[in-house]
């Protein structure tokens, strides 16, 4: 089913909010980029077959290629006057099945995404036994190899607070020169659980750079492998140098949970 509602004079504008959840093996990451599939760019595509009006829809962040969300937030304005629970349904027809659009809510002319956000959570999952199941392998970094994980735990706990993340975080090319760069973020909580074959990562902090989550499972891996002391946290913080801290995780463990407004 495809609802076209073409703009209408003196009709208001409108700003909707979309919760979304995606499967981001196939994407290119949540940026719209030329010549290349992307989860920004397919919900735009969507939204304006729905609606017949051309709009670009602003996350609450730039999930990265690969990475998938269960609670990924989208903002727009549109003057369509469709009813946010027929716009679920009719964006559900039209987008790929490794996107689902959970919840449509009009809000506040300011509220945004992104600039609204307070908190955002992470989860990174590694599969620890011989054999990742087939239907798991997309979702999860599978490393079966031995791991001391109350050391990972101590290592995580050391991020807790307000600190300068440089050296977590990957080169952003979109960001512009210009702009007044700090990498300085708060993070909450920060901790490891085994749950039977998976080792789960959760991480809740004010906002995260790029690779940011990915880069410090790599390094709490040195950690679980000995290669890196709790104390060794400090110095690589310190040295505010993104070849003082260990690799990136692949993409494919990592997962945005849930945006706090």
């Amino acid at each position: 089913m495809i609802i076209a509602i073409g703009k209408t004079p003196n009709i208001r504008m409108r700003n909707l909010k979309l919760l979304l959840a995606y499967d981001g093996t196939e994407f290119s990451g949540w940026q719209i980029q030329p010549e290349t599939t992307t989860i920004q760019g397919t919900l735009a595509s969507a939204i304006g077959r729905v609606t017949g009006e051309r709009v670009l829809p602003q996350g609450s962040g730039r999930t990265e290629a690969g990475v998938h969300a269960l609670g990924q937030v989208a903002t727009f304005a549109i003057q369509s006057p469709i009813p946010p629970e027929n716009l679920v349904i009719a964006l559900n027809d039209v987008l790929p099945a490794s996107i689902r659009v959970l919840e449509a809510a009009e809000v506040p002319a300011e509220f945004h995404a992104r600039k609204s956000a307070c908190a955002k959570t992470y989860r990174y999952t590694m599969f620890r036994g011989a054999i990742c199941p087939p239907f798991r392998a997309r979702y999860v970094w599978h490393y079966p190899y031995p791991l001391d994980e109350a050391v990972m735990q101590q290592v995580a706990d050391g991020i807790v607070g307000e600190l300068d993340f440089t050296s977590f975080a990957a080169v952003d090319p979109e960001r512009g020169r210009s702009e007044e760069i700090s990498n300085v973020r708060q993070i909450f909580s920060s901790t490891w659980q085994r749950q039977a074959d998976e080792l789960l990562y959760t991480v809740r902090g004010s906002g995260f750079l790029h690779h940011m989550v990915r880069n410090l499972v790599g390094t709490f891996l040195l950690a679980g492998k000995g290669s890196l002391t709790p104390s060794d946290l400090t110095r690589i913080l310190q040295a505010r140098s993104r070849a003082a801290a260990g690799g990136t995780a692949p993409a494919s463990g990592l997962c945005l949970v849930s945006v706090e407004y």
